[in-house]
C-alpha cells in the first residue's frame, strides 16, 4: 500500500488553513501549513512534499515569490495556486510561471480534492515514465559496460554518484577506451536524461570555426554565414554537451569556453547580447593536459574548472578478466548482423588474447574480432584464426592444433596459420602470398581450397 500523499498548505488566514487541512485529513492525505512564502521556503528545504496549495495574496512573500523560488530548487515541485481575487489574466500568469493548477475562492471542498486527485494521476504518470526510462537505460546493450572484474565495477560507481550532480567531469583514457561510452551513461543516468546529449570531437573542429560551432553565429557574422546557426551549446541546452579532445581546442578560444563554464551564458558570433544556457559539460582527453599547460596550450584555469571531478578509465590490459565477455559480445552481434551462428573462442585462443597488450583497447578488440569473423567459418575461433600480432605475443610455444602434440595433425595446422597470416599480410593477393611462402601460386590456390580459407 502507497503511504499517503503529504501535502503543504500556504496561506496567511488562519481559518481557510484549518478548513483546508480538515478537508485533506478527512480524505486520507498528510498536511503541513505556513502562514506565508517565506516559511513555506524553509518547510519546502527541509521537507519533501508531493503537493502544494499555496494563495497568492499573503505579506512578507507572496505566492508567485514562493512559486518562483520553489521551482527554481526544486523544478519538479507540484504546485496549486489559489485566490479570492482571482482573474483570468491572473490564472494565465501563475500558469506561465510553473503552477500546475488555479483555483479562485471561495471553492466547494469537493472541487479542492478533485484538482488534487488529478494531480496525484500526474505524480503518477510522471513515476511510471521516469521508472521505465530507468529500465530502458538499464537494458541498453553497451558493449564496453561489459564487465565482470572490480577495475571497471569500481569506475562504474563513481559514475552513478558522478551522474546525479551537475558539475563539469574530466574523463581520461587512452584511444578506444570509451570515454564517449561514459560519457553517454553519466547523462543517461542523471536528471537530465530526457534531454539532448550532444558529443562533439574538437579535433575534428577546424580552428577558425571553433566558437562559431560551439557558440553558434548570426547571419551575416561572417563571409559564408548565409544564415544563423544556433551552435552545440544551444543545441544541449538543458542536457549535456561532450566535449572530446578537449586538449585539442585552440588556445584562443580557451577564455570563452571558460567563461561561458563560470557565467552559464554564451555569445554567438556577431551578436552583442550574451544568451544564457543550461547545460552539464564532460569533457574527455586521452592527452596530459598538465603537461600541455606546462607546454602553454592549455589554460590552468579552464583545466580546474573542468576537472571538478576527474574519471580514468582503465586500458583493456589492465581489465583483462573483461576480456572474454567483451569478445563473446563482440562475436554475437556481428553474427546477428550476418545473420550466422555464433562461433566461439577455446582456450589457447583465449589465452593468446589474454597476453596482447591491445594499444587499440575495445575498439582495436572489436575490429580484430570482426576481422577474425570475416576470415573464419568455423562454429570455434582457434589460436590460428588469430592475426600474428596476436600469436606473436602468446606465450604458448605453437598456436598449432590447440588440442593435441600430433605431429600429423599440427604440420596442416601451421601450415593452414602460414597460408592466413601470409594472405592477410598482402590484403588477400594470391600471387604475392605465394612468393611470401616460397611455393607457386597453383599450389596455393590448392592449399586454399584444401583449407577453405
Amino acid at each position: 500500500m502507497s503511504p499517503p500523499c503529504k501535502i503543504l498548505i500556504i496561506d496567511d488566514e488562519p481559518a481557510m488553513r484549518h478548513l483546508l487541512r480538515t478537508i485533506l485529513e478527512t480524505e486520507g492525505y498528510r498536511v503541513e501549513d505556513a502562514e506565508n512564502g517565506q516559511l513555506a521556503l524553509q518547510q519546502v528545504a527541509q521537507q519533501l512534499f508531493d503537493l502544494v496549495l499555496c494563495d497568492i495574496r499573503m505579506p512578507e512573500l507572496d505566492g508567485l515569490g514562493f512559486l518562483h523560488q520553489a521551482l527554481t530548487r526544486q523544478p519538479q515541485l507540484t504546485v496549486i495556486m489559489m485566490s479570492a481575487y482571482g482573474s483570468l489574466e491572473t490564472a494565465l500568469e501563475c500558469m506561465k510561471n510553473g503552477a500546475y493548477d488555479y483555483i479562485s475562492k471561495p471553492f466547494r471542498p469537493d472541487e479542492i480534492v478533485l484538482t488534487l486527485k488529478k494531480a496525484q494521476e500526474r505524480l503518477k504518470l510522471q513515476a511510471e515514465n521516469s521508472n521505465l526510462r530507468q529500465e530502458l537505460r538499464r537494458s541498453r546493450p553497451s558493449s564496453e559496460l561489459i564487465y565482470t572484474g572490480s577495475v571497471m565495477a569500481s569506475v562504474l560507481q563513481k559514475v552513478e554518484k558522478l551522474a546525479q550532480v551537475s558539475s563539469p567531469v574530466l574523463i581520461h583514457g587512452e584511444t578506444g577506451t570509451g570515454k564517449e561510452l561514459i560519457a553517454r551513461a553519466l547523462h543517461e543516468r542523471s536528471p537530465r536524461h530526457d534531454q539532448p546529449f550532444i558529443a562533439v570531437n574538437c579535433s575534428a573542429i577546424a580552428a577558425n570555426l571553433v566558437e562559431s560551432e560551439l557558440f553558434g553565429h548570426r547571419k551575416g557574422a561572417f563571409t559564408g554565414a548565409d544564415k544563423a546557426h544556433p551552435g552545440l551549446f544551444t543545441a544541449a541546452d538543458g542536457g549535456t554537451l561532450f566535449l572530446d579532445e578537449i586538449g585539442e581546442l585552440p588556445l584562443e578560444f580557451q577564455p570563452k569556453l571558460l567563461r561561458a563554464l563560470q557565467e552559464g551564458e554564451i555569445r554567438a558570433v556577431g551578436d552583442t547580447n550574451p544568451r544564457k544556457v543550461d547545460v552539464r559539460i564532460l569533457a574527455a582527453t586521452a592527452r596530459d593536459l598538465k603537461q600541455q599547460i606546462g607546454a602553454g596550450q592549455f589554460r590552468e584555469d579552464l583545466y580546474y574548472r573542468l576537472a571538478v571531478v576527474e574519471l580514468n578509465l582503465p586500458p583493456l590490459r589492465s581489465r583483462i578478466e573483461d576480456l572474454t565477455g567483451l569478445c563473446q559480445h563482440f562475436l554475437q552481434r556481428i553474427a546477428q548482423r550476418e545473420k550466422r551462428p555464433a562461433p566461439r573462442l577455446n582456450e589457447t585462443a583465449l589465452h593468446a588474447l589474454q597476453h596482447y597488450p591491445w594499444p587499440g583497447n575495445i575498439r582495436e578488440l572489436e575490429n580484430m574480432m570482426e576481422k577474425i569473423m570475416i576470415f573464419s567459418t568455423s562454429t570455434t575461433i582457434e589460436c590460428s584464426d588469430l592475426p600474428a600480432e596476436i600469436i606473436s605475443q602468446s606465450t604458448e610455444p605453437i598456436c598449432a592444433t590447440d588440442q593435441t602434440l600430433s605431429l600429423k595433425q599440427a604440420i596442416p595446422a601451421l601450415e593452414r596459420d602460414y597460408i592466413r597470416r601470409s594472405l592477410l599480410q598482402t590484403n588477400g593477393n594470391r600471387a604475392q602470398a605465394a612468393k611470401v611462402l616460397e611455393i607457386s601460386l597453383r599450389s596455393l590456390q590448392y592449399k586454399i581450397k584444401e583449407y577453405r580459407l
